[in-house]
């Protein structure tokens, strides 16, 4: 009963956050499950499954206000739903354990990354870049294979890729990462179920809390200095990574 409580609260946050900085959450939620006693591989394959919905109602938030950039989701489904599930699959040779470890790491170098370059992306929020196609390509398949091999959505990955690697402002980068994050879940969500990684139980309070907070976060974001919160949100996770990293 104390694991599913704890579950319940990290969904809460997770939802939330992920609406408010266009991102599913379940590269966070990851070692935060692992940390109140979910077992590693649970831990990495159980946010799945409930980011998609999560997602979804974010992401409806943005497309009211016109800020999906439909040229980008559609480039990074294309190539990122594959390159999901190569690395999805890439899981039955990796264990729990290490993918935990790499999750850490990832947010520790996102976090950074996230601090340095929020700087840059200024101008309007509706206003979109054209990136070009081989960079479209690229960012998808770099963010589908960890997607699938981390299990999560890619929305960690993709909103700063979007930002830093193809110049899209910074509330478009967080609407077309919802978007393309909310699709990415679903055949990683497929093998890892395949695999018997996912506990569906712990799946279903985490949506049930994480769903509702994320459409609140979204509605904030629209309404907040998109710049300010990613760079916190940098700081967030640069803390978050060290930590998780030395408990683990």
């Amino acid at each position: 009963m104390t694991l599913f409580i704890l579950t319940a609260i990290i969904g809460v946050a997770i939802g939330f956050l992920g609406g408010l900085l266009g991102k599913g959450g379940s590269a966070i939620a990851t070692p935060l499950l692992h940390a109140v006693g979910v077992p590693a591989i649970v831990a990495v394959a159980a946010p799945l499954p409930a980011t998609i919905p999560s997602t979804m109602a974010a992401s409806s938030v943005y497309w009211r206000e016109r800020l999906i950039d439909w040229r980008v989701v559609r480039w990074s489904l294309a190539f990122g739903i594959p390159a999901t599930v190569v690395g999805a699959v890439a899981t039955r040779w990796v264990g729990g354990v290490t993918l935990v470890k790499v999750t850490d790491v990832v947010l520790l170098v996102l976090g950074v990354r996230l601090v340095m370059t929020t700087g840059r992306a200024v101008g309007s929020a509706h206003e979109i870049a054209e990136p070009s196609p081989a960079g479209l390509a690229a960012v998808a398949i770099v963010v589908g294979v960890v997607a699938g091999l981390l299990a999560n959505s890619g929305g960690f990955l993709l909103a700063p890729l979007y930002i830093t690697v193809l110049n899209l402002r910074i509330k478009p980068a967080f609407a077309s990462s919802l978007a393309v994050a909310a699709v990415l879940a679903i055949p990683g969500t497929m093998v890892h179920a395949a695999l018997g990684h996912i506990d569906w139980t712990l799946v279903a309070i985490f949506a049930a809390t994480s769903v509702p907070l994320s459409f609140v976060g979204a509605r904030l974001a629209i309404r907040t200095d998109a710049k300010r919160l990613e760079r916190g949100y940098g700081f967030a996770l640069i803390a978050l990574g060290a930590v998780f990293l030395f408990l683990h």
